[in-house]
């Protein structure tokens, strides 16, 4: 027998992990990006990119993750 609530708590933590991931992916990009332009001398460049590549990637994978098919 399904449990709606159980599904509903599996949403949940599987939403609240993801958010989890998103801040900590783009709060480590925008940090490295920082240090790199302070040691390179190259304001604001690498704070730009690393966290438009970040996006990129986490975007990628969201895609990937909805599109497989349902068990």
């Amino acid at each position: 027998m399904n449990n709606p609530q159980r599904s509903n708590n599996s949403n949940t933590m599987k939403y609240a992990g993801l958010a989890t991931t998103w801040l900590v992916t783009l709060g480590v990009a925008v940090w490295l990006g920082i240090k790199i332009d302070e040691w390179t001398k190259l304001n604001p460049l690498f704070t730009i990119l690393l966290p438009t590549v970040a996006v990129i990637s986490l975007l990628w994978q969201i895609i990937k993750e909805f599109s497989k098919p349902k068990k």
